[in-house]
This record gives C-alpha cells, structure tokens and sequence, in this order.
C-alpha cells in the first residue's frame, strides 16, 4: 500500500475528525492564492477537441516572455509541477542527491521511490525557491552549480516575488526550472506546470511525460492568465497587504512570525498540535508538520468573512 505523504489540504481528514461540511470549513493550510484567477469563457472546441499544437505554441510563447526565460533555453507543460517532478529523477541513472530539509517532501519521495539515495550530498541538487515552508530565498551563482551534474529549481511559489528568480540559471546545460499556475494564480485544479530548460534537457523531460500532458482548456486558461498583467500587478499588491494583515492578527496572539511568503505565513507557537486543534474546532484546518512541534503554517484567508472567522477562532 502506498503510503500517504504529508501536505497541506486534506480537508476530508480534518472532516472525519471534526465534523462539518467541506462548504462549512477554511482551507488555510495550503498557499494557494484564496482568491483565484477568474476563468474566462472557453470556447467549445477546447473541451470537444484534442489538444492544439497552435494553442500550446501560444501557451508556450507567452509563459517564456512571461517569466523572461534565457534566450538559449527552451519550455514545456506538463500536467502539473507535480507531474514533472515524478519523472524528473528518470532523467540520469540512481545515485545520490542533495536535498537540505525541511523542504517541500514531493522531491525527495520521487527520487526516493526512483531508487535514489536522498541526503546532504550527491550529483544533483533540489532547491525550493521561495523554500516551503519557511520562505528561504535562495542566491545561487553559476559558480555554486558547476560541480553538479543536474540541479533542479522548483520555483512555485516565485511569481509572488520576481525579483527573487533564478529563472537566468536556466540557459545553463545543468538546470531545470519549475513553474505552475496553482498557487500564485490559485489554479491548483488546473493541473498546469512548467518545465524550463537547455533544449536537450527539454526534449528529455518531454519523452517521459509524452504527447498531449495537458488540456486543451488548459491551454486556453493558461494563456489568458499569464497574460493577465492588470490581475497580476494587483494580486501581488493585495497579498502583500494581507500577509502583512495576518502577521499583524497572529502578533496580537503574541504569536511571532518566522518566515514564509505572501501566500503563506509560517509561525513559531509553544504547541502546534493545539493550535491547529482549536482552529479546526472553529472548521479552520491549518498545516503542522511531523518534524516540529513549534511549527504553524497559515495561508492566507480571502474575503472579510474569513478573517473575521479567524480573528474570532484565535480569541475562543
């Protein structure tokens, strides 16, 4: 049997425990943007038809220029960050890689289940930029990179911070970038990830994932919202002021932020366990983590509603 790794979410767990409906609860224990990109009519030879090689071109054409990748490297989608993070250690045989925890645990189980030997050395390197879940930012030059023979930059939760993109690393030979509409854009059911690339690294990835990986719809969606530069510039705005917001709520707690970014605010609290069982007696689930008792993540809560339930949860 499979053994279910932890994340965020997993609301139907919280449900089983708690009471309540999935209408009733606030899902504050993911980073994902609680007010979402707004769908645009897709027309109807999106869903009647195969995926388009015109609209994925387009697709790709505008995340490059989006994300303002090397002129030298290449992109492909994929189903999902999660998806190519599952293939990604196919790309060399087994050996070690270099995963410095605590991290986002998806990368080290796919190189695990791929027979890798996952520590504090190896010849291939995960970043996580920004780190989830404390939000570390990472500077990495070419110099820190040449010694290795694949390093992989997992950068879905960047756009909420450009500036601290490493997306230039990608015209090396030995880098792969990720991207994802999930989070920033709060398109998780979307299932849109990134790949970017040195071409030959590219057309490796594309050879495990194979032929139409997503959607035509997908493709359509994807488009419109990273074209969306009005939404864009004002979504950064606003989840700046309401990270800050949540701070400022989880301060008169006397409860001290210690990282994070503007999507997800991590914090150091005497009893997490407790916390996160008060909040859900209210049908608030937030995150904690088998490897700190003292670790309380929070995403953001969107409409005023939510954040009257949560300053009202935090005073019970």
């Amino acid at each position: 049997m499979l053994k279910t790794r932890d994340h965020g979410g997993g609301l139907d767990v919280a449900i089983s425990k708690y009471g309540g409906t999935r209408e009733q609860w606030l899902d504050l224990s993911t980073g994902i943007n609680p007010m979402s990109y707004t769908i645009p009519k897709i027309p109807q030879h999106f869903w009647s038809s195969l995926p388009d090689s015109k609209a994925q071109k387009e697709l790709l054409i505008q995340a490059g220029k989006f994300w303002g990748i090397p002129h030298n490297s290449n992109i492909m989608a994929a189903s999902g960050v999660s998806q190519l993070i599952a293939v990604l250690p196919n790309l060399l045989p087994a050996n070690q890689v270099r995963i410095i925890s605590p991290t986002y645990n998806e990368h080290a189980a796919a190189f695990r289940s791929n027979g890798w030997e996952v520590g504090d050395t190896g010849n291939v390197q995960v970043i996580v930029n920004p780190n989830n879940p404390d939000g570390f930012c990472h500077q990495i030059t070419e110099e820190d990179i040449k010694d290795f023979e694949l390093i992989i930059i997992d950068e879905s939760f960047c756009d909420i911070s450009p500036d601290k993109s490493l997306i230039h690393l990608a015209k090396k030979d030995n880098v792969i970038i990720l991207k994802g509409l999930g989070k920033f854009w709060g398109l998780a059911g979307l299932r849109l990830g990134f790949a970017i690339a040195s071409p030959k690294l590219i057309e490796s990835i594309i050879s495990h994932v194979g032929p139409w990986a997503i959607s035509g719809p997908a493709q359509f969606i994807g488009k419109a919202a990273l074209s969306d530069s009005h939404w864009i510039d004002n979504t950064r705005i606003r989840l700046k002021k309401d990270s800050t917001r949540l701070d400022q709520i989880m301060s008169s707690k006397n409860i001290k932020a210690i990282g994070g970014t503007d999507l997800f605010r991590l914090y150091e609290v005497k009893n997490a366990h407790k916390i996160q069982d008060k909040l859900a007696q209210s049908f608030i689930w937030s995150r904690i983590f088998p490897y700190s008792e003292n670790w309380l993540r929070l995403g953001i809560p969107g409409n005023q509603s939510e954040w009257m339930r949560l300053a009202k949860a935090l005073e019970e």
